[in-house]
């Protein structure tokens, strides 16, 4: 099956009839902006309606009253709603009308199922034109005399596709008689909207036949019914994507789509096969059916009292005859489940010795049910099973069968005021009672299609009901009152069959339940799930594992697939205790992530609903590691090839805490659990949410450091610090021992105004600042543990415990080993560490091994500080680790690898040597190997590059101020810089107004401001000299070739000499130069290209965590894409004269470059007799002038700015200030900075 051809022509198709129907709908005034009235000139039977053509577009008769109907269809809807969506409504359920019956057309004219056996969309032959079309009276289809002549004319004047349309609806109506449910008699406003053709060959009937290959539709080449199924779901693309995007909750018209997944073949054969398939062999054990199922597991040893209760089972299962077993999917869909469970169902009444003609009409009659809220997947799901039955029996299509498949209905439109007409045969005893038991299930099934299948249904007397109904006597009692009680009873019979059909227990449930967690849910129907089903109710598809097993027999078996968290989440512990008390876990496979896509995850199961505690059942594991994607054909072949199969008995899961469904557990491991927990010493804490990260977290380097305390010991001491920012733990990347500090929290004064706000929860606030244990509770794959001294608030993310001293680090130890996060894969295998996940880690403490454990512990956070100090964004970073005692980088670079490589290699030995202790302290030596993978030892390695790159950006800091070559650590970021650094004037210090300290001296007009020592004295005769000077402005240059000499490359080379000295500048220059492979001829030229093209990427990925977005502190001016004008600037040094000066120092100065340039370039070509010479300058001022032309538009942008002379305020974080920077005083944006749409928050409308 060609499923990527079925997708894209479902997709194309539903956007392709939404289109025409709506444009069909605009040529009758009817628009998504409204309805418009008849023109004036209409007449009698006809309107006429304005299309802003010369002639308005006419309708007369049945047209008219099919609009009418319309009309009002769309004005009933728009009571729910608006009008808009009403009317989108409308023309989506006009569109997939057509769309369904198309696609049901096709798949009968393929398989030879249309009661004349001529193709009605395609040919045999292969020619354009339709077999109908051709033979329009072969057909047997019901014409007048008049319609015979009207075709025979159009086709005389080859009108082929008035013909089609005419044949088409023709066709339609009469397979009315045969599938009523799937093709409705097309008198009505879907016929007025039709507009097909089938000699466009854009159009939605040329490309049925021409995209999909014709075999998948038949049957007897391979194709399968399935094939309806796979459109549906394609179908639903757009509109399901479209809801996962939108916030706030689902609607009950956007459920079916949201919640729709079509069920993998081969999952399917699995579940039908051993629920339907096992309950027959069992009560049959002489025939030999199972020897054609390939999903079907064998039952594992049982212990001889297991075997008693299922010889008990088996023979209640005996005495069933195959018309005895009724089987529901009570969201079916379109149906994939009913039809294979018909071939299932056929194969057992075969064995049971009836005919397939005998079998077919049996099982539509007494074994397939199936129910959703979805009308289009309900007329699909009809359509597929009578389709399965017309396979096996050639006359089922007769008119006379029909299946118990239904779309939910609401009672809401039913007029109670009828029901007095009902029942009038009946004495008043049998009448009352019919009433009052048919108005409870109006009560029921009110707003029905909010519910769907969940709702809980009386078992009533339902032959009663249906006598009451066919006992209708409206005669003598004509009045308006009583019109319209023929519809009346044709609702109720059918809101009857939908209640029998819920109200019904199954000995086989199966399905694919909807996918929805009760966050996104309307408030309705999520109150009636709190209600009715309080211990499943985070999401729909738990929910439906509690409606279904109610809706069994006892002894009946339940099959589902669903989203694998019931299996371990804390959430879902009182419905395992349920599950594991009451019934029986025959057998489950665990697909894990990928059947449906980059999903979930999977898991498919068998339960029994029958009480056997001590059951042996089958469980596959499907996948390697947690979190792997792999397609669902890689999943089915290591379901055959029997990969890691375990025999669990259901007993064993109620020894582990929280009763995880923790089948791969041996039995060692199992013994673990009976030692205390590592809650009973200290149970983890949840910290605060904010419920507005963007208005109280920052990134560290973002804020003003004389507004951050890092290491307050309490609440108490963060109050007196004065401070507005503290270290703040949010979880972060896999990473153990230490770091992952990122983040900081506005908890000024106590945290009084994130107390105050709304929504925000602050739990926990007494251990607030005191050292803990911590871990990002969302991780991937594997969890680590880390040190947090003082000084952290903790959140909901970066959960906290707090363990005393002597607990601590052993604690810590115990975290990090492979015996704990085997525990955690078994207690809770999802990407979620909550608390109570830790808090369950058996705890046994070895004294003779505590001290060597606790030393072990510290050398690790020791090894791993270090690590994370060494790089910028680290805020207790000191230097660079390429600054050494050394005069080449390359010398440098050979050191810090061997630092690197000795750091490394002594973390991982001590960790596998705590996994020794550990392992040995658990007795789990023949289970759990104490070898550490070198991708799970969370220290750096060196790498040239990265730390080359890391060089540079340090050095461009030292350039800004930021960090100095004579003083360790990080040296401004934020306050006054002329406070940090002395400000000269030429030879001449400058006092705080900017005057010189000691008088005027000869020529300081001209001279420059420079930094040339810091402010570490009040006497700047004893203050401190510098060995390299910040920039004086704030503002370095970035050119494409060397024109100033204060660009950045030449403070590079100036910043090398005072770090390596001058003797060694060139080989240093060349040793960057390989490090960054850049393009370029010259070592120069390479590291000039990398600060042009990729230097701010890299420093937007430096200071950048995992959800934060990019942060930058350097903020690149760039006048676009011919690089005419660039230079940084450091957030933290800016004032509102940054962009004047930047503008009149650097931005004109580089247009009087590029003029000058110009000139001379014209110069060369106007006296050069060297060909080759007058071509390079006549390219390079082409070059030129564009870069010239960027400039003065640029110019006239930052103009703006520059004039507004904006303020910013680093407590509103990089985002923020990102766009404030770039919005003038009258309030429009002017983008001059790098990639402002990634970086600066959204605009707020």
């Amino acid at each position: 099956m060609n499923k990527t051809a079925i997708k894209n022509f479902a997709i194309w198709a539903r956007n392709k009839l939404i289109a025409d129907v709506s444009y069909a709908a605009r040529l009758i005034g009817i628009t998504e902006n409204g309805i418009a009235k008849p023109l004036p000139q209409s007449f009698g039977d006809t309107q006429f309606f304005d299309i802003g053509t010369a002639e308005p577009y006419s309708i007369s008769g049945e047209a008219v009253r099919q609009r009418n109907k319309m009309v009002e269809v769309i004005q009933q809807k728009e009571k729910d709603t608006d009008y808009k969506t009403a009317y989108q409504y409308v023309i989506e359920e006009v569109a997939y009308t057509w769309f369904n019956r198309l696609i049901a057309i096709r798949f009968m004219e393929v398989n030879d199922y249309l009661p004349s056996h001529i193709r009605v969309l395609s040919s045999e032959s292969g020619k354009l034109e339709p077999d109908l079309v051709t033979t329009p009276f072969d057909a047997e289809l019901p014409f007048t005399a008049e319609e015979e002549a009207q075709i025979f004319q159009m086709k005389q004047d080859n009108k082929l596709d008035e013909v089609f349309r005419i044949l088409f609806l023709k066709q339609c109506n009469a397979l009315n008689e045969i599938l009523p449910a799937l093709f409705e008699k097309t008198k009505n406003y879907t016929e007025l909207l039709l507009s097909l053709s089938v000699i466009d060959q854009d159009g939605v009937v040329y490309h049925l036949i021409h995209d999909i290959p014709e075999d998948d539709f038949n049957i007897e080449r391979g194709g399968q019914v399935e094939i309806i199924g796979w459109l549906y779901q394609y179908y639903n693309t757009e509109p399901k994507a479209a809801v996962f995007a939108k916030n706030g909750k689902i609607t009950k018209e956007e459920i079916p789509a949201v919640t729709q997944l079509f069920t993998p073949d081969w999952i399917v054969r699995y579940m039908v096969e051993n629920s339907l398939g096992r309950l027959w062999v069992e009560g049959h054990p002489e025939c030999d059916l199972k020897e054609n199922w390939k999903y079907y597991l064998e039952e594992a040893q049982q212990e001889p009292e297991v075997q008693a209760k299922l010889a008990e089972i088996r023979k209640e299962y005996a005495a069933l005859n195959p018309e005895d077993i009724k089987l529901i999917d009570p969201c079916m869909g379109s149906g994939h489940i009913l039809v294979y469970a018909f071939d299932v169902l056929m194969q057992i009444y075969e064995s049971a010795g009836y005919s397939q003609r005998d079998a077919a009409k049996s099982i539509l009659e007494h074994n397939i049910y199936g129910l959703d809220i979805d009308d289009r997947a309900y007329q699909l799901a009809y359509f597929a099973v009578m389709m399965k039955a017309r396979q096996y029996n050639r006359r089922i299509l007769n008119g006379e069968n029909t299946c118990h498949v239904y779309d939910i209905q609401e009672s809401n439109s039913i007029n109670r005021a009828h029901l007095k007409y009902f029942g009038a045969d009946m004495d008043d005893i049998e009448k009352n009672a019919a009433k009052m038991q048919l108005e409870g299930l109006l009560d029921t099934l009110t707003d029905a299609k909010e519910y769907g299948s969940i709702l809980n249904v009386e078992s009533y007397n339902w032959d009663l009901l249906r006598r009451f109904v066919a006992a209708e006597d409206t005669a003598g009692q004509i009045s308006m009152d009583s019109v319209g009680v023929e519809d009346t009873a044709e609702q109720l019979n059918r809101l009857i069959n939908i209640g029998e059909t819920m109200a019904r227990k199954y000995w086989i449930t199966v399905t694919n339940p909807p996918y929805a967690g009760a966050n996104k849910l309307d408030g309705k129907l999520n109150a009636f799930i709190k209600e009715q089903y309080p211990n499943s109710k985070a999401d729909m598809s738990t929910v439906f594992m509690e409606k279904t097993m109610d809706m069994l027999l006892q002894n009946g078996m339940m099959s589902m697939i669903n989203i694998p968290v019931w299996m371990f989440l804390p959430t879902y512990e009182k419905l395992r205790q349920i599950l594991l008390s009451e019934d029986c876990i025959l057998s489950l496979i665990h697909p894990g992530r990928g059947i449906f896509g980059s999903d979930f995850g999977t898991t498919a199961f068998v339960i029994c609903k029958k009480c056997m505690s001590n059951y042996t059942g089958i469980y596959y594991r499907l996948y390697k590691k947690q979190g792997d994607v792999e397609t669902s054909e890689v999943r089915e072949q290591a379901f055959l090839a029997g990969e890691s199969v375990f025999c669990a008995q259901q007993s064993q899961f109620s020894i582990i805490p929280g009763q995880p469904i923790a089948y791969s557990t041996s039995h060692n491991m199992l013994k673990t659990f009976a030692a205390k927990k590592i809650g009973d010493i200290e149970y983890p804490k949840q910290g605060l949410s904010t419920a507005d990260n963007e208005r109280f977290l920052r990134l560290w380097y973002e804020i003003d450091q004389l507004k951050f305390a890092s290491n307050c010991s309490s609440n108490e001491n963060s109050i007196a610090s004065c401070a507005k920012w503290f270290p703040f733990n949010k979880g972060g990347d896999f990473r153990k021992w230490y770091g992952n500090f990122d983040y900081v929290i506005n908890w000024e004064n106590g945290g009084y105004e994130l107390r105050n706000f709304k929504n925000a929860a602050i739990r926990n606030p007494n251990y607030y600042f005191e050292p803990h244990v911590t871990w990002s509770k969302v991780s991937i794959s594997k969890v680590a543990f880390r040190y947090r001294p003082v000084g952290s608030v903790f959140s909901d993310a970066g959960c906290a415990a707090t363990f005393h001293d002597d607990v601590l680090w052993y604690a810590l130890g115990l975290l990090n080993t492979k015996y704990a996060q085997r525990v955690f894969d078994i207690i809770n295998p999802t990407v979620n560490y909550t608390q109570s996940t830790i808090a369950n880690l058996p705890y046994i403490v070895n004294a003779a091994k505590k001290e060597i454990i606790t030393e072990t512990v510290k050398k690790n956070v020791f090894v791993t500080q270090n690590d994370w100090d060494s790089f910028e964004t680290s805020w207790d970073f000191k230097k660079h680790p390429l600054l050494r005692n050394v005069s080449t980088i390359s010398e440098a670079f050979n050191q810090w690898q061997k630092e690197c490589d000795d750091r490394f290699n002594q973390l991982k030995a001590n960790e596998e040597e705590l996994n020794r202790i550990f392992i040995d302290i658990y007795g789990l030596q023949d289970e759990l190997t104490p070898e550490v993978e070198d991708k799970d030892v969370t220290v750096r390695k060196a790498d040239l590059q990265r730390d080359i790159k890391s060089l540079l950006s340090y050095a461009v800091g030292c350039m800004f101020g930021r960090y100095s070559l004579d003083r360790p650590g990080l040296v401004f970021a934020g306050g006054n810089f002329d406070a940090v650094y002395w400000k000269y004037k030429g030879q001449a210090a400058l006092d705080e107004n900017g005057d010189p300290i000691e008088g005027g001296y000869a020529g300081i007009s001209l001279a420059e401001y420079h930094y040339p020592k810091f402010h570490d004295t009040d006497d700047c005769e004893t203050a401190t000299w510098l060995s390299y000077e910040p920039d004086a402005d704030n503002v370095i240059p970035i050119t494409d070739e060397e024109y100033l000499d204060d660009d950045i490359v030449s403070r590079l080379c100036a910043w090398l000499k005072a770090v390596y000295g001058a003797d060694t500048l060139e080989a240093n220059l060349d040793y960057i130069a390989k490090a960054l492979g850049n393009k370029g001829s010259t070592s120069r030229e390479i590291i000039r290209n990398y600060f042009l093209n990729d230097f701010f990427k890299d420093h937007c990925q430096t200071y950048s965590v995992t959800g934060s977005g990019k942060r930058p502190i350097y903020w690149l001016f760039d006048s676009g894409k011919q690089n005419g004008f660039k230079a940084l600037v450091y957030l933290h040094r800016y004032t509102p004269d940054t962009i004047g000066n930047l503008r009149i120092d650097y931005l004109h100065k580089m247009q009087r470059v590029y003029e000058s340039e110009i000139n001379r370039m014209q110069d060369m070509m106007d006296h050069s007799e060297n060909a080759r010479e007058v071509a390079a300058a006549s390219k390079r001022k082409d070059k030129l002038a564009k870069q010239l032309k960027e400039c003065r538009e640029y110019d006239e942008k930052i103009s703006h700015l520059a004039l507004s002379r904006i303020e910013l305020d680093l407590d509103d974080g990089v985002k923020v200030n990102y766009r404030k920077l770039q919005t003038a005083q009258d309030g429009k944006f002017y983008e001059v900075l790098a990639d402002s749409k990634n970086i600066m928050v959204k605009e707020k409308k």
